[in-house]
């Protein structure tokens, strides 16, 4: 079994006085997907961004790759090897697509290049003189995705990559997912759509109130369903 790339132990989170991470405990072990579902508010964003460390106080322990991240500041840990896409795409509309692309530094060795991002994504191809604010939502998604794949990053966040989008969008997400994970990408996923992480993810935790509840593994799902209603039912 492969050793775990990421430990997250006791991980606790603030905004102001607002206490919302209340302990996480969860690992992402080397070449996995991963999701964290739960119903909005649960903490699933947060518990990114603590990863990260752009919230404005943590405490507990994050360990990637052995090394504690609770401490660091947000410039040194993306430069290990860590990277995000946020719910909100982030890109930056009065540059084209190629400019977003080329805009993140690359950090280690293993990203892909630029034949391989756009065998992945050939619409971005298509569209490299296109600034932001003339991509579709699906196209600025893509974006968003392929603009962290050339990072050498071997750890990616990906925050709700299918909010919003047509259901074909979804599927060529989904497909671009689970190429990633061939290549050897590890990948921790929040997602509302538990039918789309479903086909994709090793092992789901589930997340209420700022903690993990349960942990369902894939080989699980099938009695774990009743178990997921539960959970993530309005």
């Amino acid at each position: 079994m492969a050793e775990p790339l990421l430990v997250v132990e006791d991980l606790h989170a603030w905004y102001g006085e607002a206490h919302v991470l209340h302990g996480m405990h969860f690992s992402v072990r080397t070449g996995e997907v991963v999701t964290l579902l739960g119903r909005n508010g649960a903490g699933k964003t947060t518990t990114l961004k603590a990863i990260l460390g752009i919230v404005p106080r943590r405490s507990g322990s994050v360990r990637f790759e052995g090394q504690e991240l609770v401490g660091l500041p947000p410039h040194r840990i993306a430069r290990l090897g860590i990277a995000w896409c946020p719910e909100e795409r982030g890109i930056f509309a009065s540059l084209d697509v190629q400019e977003n692309l080329l805009l993140p530094p690359v950090v280690a060795e293993g990203g892909l290049s630029s034949a391989a991002i756009f065998e992945l994504f050939p619409n971005l191809r298509e569209r490299l003189s296109s600034q932001g604010t003339k991509l579709s939502g699906g196209e600025q998604q893509m974006l968003a995705i392929a603009r962290i794949l050339r990072t050498g990053a071997r750890l990616l966040l990906l925050d709700e990559p299918t909010e919003g989008l047509a259901p074909v969008i979804v599927q060529q997400i989904g497909r671009t997912i689970r190429r990633l994970k061939e290549q050897g990408f590890t990948i921790l996923l929040v997602e509302q759509n538990f039918r789309f992480a479903a086909k994709l993810a090793d092992r789901h935790y589930i997340v209420e109130h700022g903690r993990v509840v349960d942990e369902i593994a894939a080989t699980e799902l099938g009695p774990g369903q009743e178990r997921l209603v539960a959970y993530l039912a309005v």
